[in-house]
């Protein structure tokens, strides 16, 4: 086997970059139809160098990047039962990938040595690569930034994905977690998400960044931090890219669990 050839073939291979919606952190160790379609993708796709992950569960005033060797499984929510308390997923972490991260945006994204692996990575990570071997670098939403900073901040990384790195953002396009309706989606949720599936399809980064104009917004999105992962995706499309959504249901009546792969 020619390791070297290898390594650089993976280089060269432009990497997909995902965006899923993860829903509760129960879908990580239930039967469900979303972990299904999760293990499915992770035996399509090509196994990058390392994962960088934007995740719904970690906002900072400024934008960070994790450079931790080996990331702790962060439980970083309460009221579930303890076989969900007990997960790890003990995959290493990238501080080379972090280092890139921070030059490419000339230090507008600066290292953290204290962040984890949320449950936004993890319960996803843990079914598209079971076996932990890929590094992960997770990096941060700033509180601060308007939606066109956030694809801004993007397109200076795209170029880590042809360089091995695959690009994950993780959170939930319809995300209220005080209008939950199991058994029934509400007008308002299925607007909204059709609304947004409709300016995926037509690739309006645009509008996708004025997501206030869309029906239901007011409900479906009462904060950004579970979107903007989504713009992170988007922006690292080419025009001519293929665009794949799956995952169209929804979790609890009214999280859209609409989940998207690019490339």
């Amino acid at each position: 086997m020619n390791i070297g050839s290898n390594r650089r073939q993976m280089r060269n291979q432009r990497m997909p970059a995902l965006f899923i919606g993860h829903g509760s952190p129960m879908n990580a160790i239930t039967d469900n139809p979303f972990r299904n379609a999760w293990t499915a993708l992770g035996r399509e796709l090509p196994k990058p160098r390392a994962v960088l992950c934007i995740s719904a569960h970690w906002e900072s005033r400024e934008p960070r990047v994790s450079e931790v060797e080996r990331p702790e499984t962060l439980h970083d929510f309460g009221g579930f039962p303890a076989e969900l308390f007990a997960v790890c997923y003990p995959a290493p972490g990238s501080p080379a990938l972090a280092h890139e991260v921070v030059m490419r945006t000339d230090g507008e994204v600066v290292p953290d040595r204290q962040w984890g692996l949320d449950h936004g990575a993890w319960q996803v990570l843990m079914h598209l690569f079971p076996s932990a071997g890929v590094p992960v670098a997770q990096m941060s939403l700033s509180r601060g930034y308007s939606a066109e900073q956030h694809v801004a901040l993007s397109r200076r990384l795209v170029g880590l994905r042809d360089n091995g790195v695959m690009v994950l953002g993780s959170g939930n396009i319809v995300h209220n977690l005080r209008l939950l309706s199991p058994g029934t989606t509400p007008e308002w949720a299925r607007a909204f998400d059709a609304a947004v599936a409709d300016a995926i399809a037509q690739r309006d980064i645009s509008a996708l960044c004025h997501f206030e104009r869309f029906p239901g917004a007011a409900q479906a999105v009462p904060t950004p931090e579970h979107y903007w992962p989504l713009l992170y995706v988007m922006a690292m499309a080419d025009p001519d890219e293929p665009l794949q959504m799956f995952n169209t249901a929804y979790d609890w009546g009214s999280i859209s669990m609409r989940s998207l792969r690019v490339g």
